[in-house]
């Protein structure tokens, strides 16, 4: 009969509080008191307001634990990203963005069950585990790969998920996306202004969904645009890697004048590694003398902004996006889900903004 959400005792050890109290000071039923407490039809609005009235006179509260058995809802929304080590420890979109889940979840009475995961099959056994056990009400998603198994997976385990990202091209799921394909145009529309002809991106992991938009678009600019030379490279979101690669485009006979990293990790590491190789005369250009640091720097922008990015010397032009807004939004769809909302398949939001900072400046001479 619903008779489970009774208050804990408190710290003091006093005698909690129970549905029979409320009854009991109000002279109704039990039950009466139990469908009101939980919004449940058969009895009145003036009943629920005077339970609900007397349940904050007497200091009731529910309790979790014995809500959960009460109900089919568990009242935890499930978040299990795939990622490495390094990646979780590094991102802070990610930490922001969760953060913003948390402020949707919260005043709903929801929590988020974080479970990171090191692949993407251990993420699906953890959807499997999760449904098995009636765990979570809903899944967040993140990080849309090609052919993605996940979404489909989700639908056939009956688990109500939303996506950050996308869109799934089967439908299988509703999300919001950010519009990188049009942050790669802002971000090229800069560089190209400044004169830069020359340009390289160094992603992250290609089968990715966001990372396959945004060399898409950076490939029809450039043929546009008609520009020198690009290069694309794939990193895995590796610093080490990406410093490297850097390192190897600037010994080129001709080097890019402007990079793209997709972090404003693989941006900060990669600033550090030229800023050492001009320094001590590893990089050279012109007629075999050093360019020198700062002025020897190609430009360099970040598609994430983060603190990094305004503390680098010199500091990083980076793409803007609101994480904690992004999660708020993306948590505030999949409440409309799980309350058997309709909602639409895909969403476009928060166009980032571009920061424009020291580190992107005119090409020199020597190297345009």
């Amino acid at each position: 009969m619903g008779f489970a959400r009774e208050a804990s005792p408190s710290s003091t050890g006093t005698q909690r509080v129970s549905l029979k109290d409320i009854a009991d000071e109000l002279g109704i039923s039990q039950t009466a008191v139990s469908f009101a407490i939980n919004d449940r039809p058969g009895v009145s609005a003036e009943t629920k307001r005077r339970v609900k009235e007397a349940a904050v006179k007497l200091g009731w509260t529910p309790v979790y634990a014995a809500q959960a058995l009460g109900s089919s809802k568990t009242m935890t929304i499930g978040f299990a990203p795939a990622r490495s080590a390094q990646g979780l420890t590094d991102e802070t979109f990610m930490l922001h963005f969760m953060a913003g889940v948390h402020t949707s979840l919260s005043p709903k009475g929801y929590g988020l069950l974080y479970r990171p995961c090191r692949s993407l099959n251990e993420e699906m056994s953890v959807y499997r585990d999760w449904a098995s056990r009636k765990r979570v009400d809903g899944v967040i998603l993140v990080d849309l790969r090609a052919d993605d198994p996940r979404p489909k997976l989700l639908k056939e385990l009956g688990v109500r998920a939303v996506l950050a990202g996308g869109p799934d091209p089967n439908n299988y799921v509703p999300s919001l996306s950010i519009d990188d394909s049009r942050t790669m145009g802002t971000v090229l529309e800069h560089l190209s202004s400044l004169g830069h002809r020359r340009i390289a991106y160094l992603s992250g992991d290609s089968n990715l969904d966001y990372s396959q938009g945004r060399v898409s678009a950076f490939r029809s600019f450039a043929k546009r645009r008609k520009l020198e030379s690009i290069n694309i490279e794939f990193t895995n979101f590796d610093a080490e890697q990406a410093a490297m690669l850097t390192l190897e485009m600037l010994r080129s006979p001709k080097p890019p004048t402007a990079f793209i990293y997709e972090t404003e990790i693989l941006a900060a590491a990669s600033l550090h590694a030229m800023a050492e190789a001009y320094t001590t005369g590893q990089l050279k250009t012109g007629e075999g003398q050093s360019a020198g640091y700062p002025n020897g720097l190609p430009a360099i922008v970040s598609f994430e902004d983060s603190f990094i990015c305004e503390a680098a010397y010199p500091s990083i032009t980076a793409a803007h996006r609101d994480a904690s807004e992004y999660g708020a939004k993306v948590a505030k769809l999949l409440l409309k889900v799980l309350a058997g909302e309709q909602v639409s398949g895909n969403r476009r939001i928060l166009t980032p903004k571009l920061v424009i900072r020291d580190s992107t400046a005119k090409p020199m001479d020597t190297m345009a």
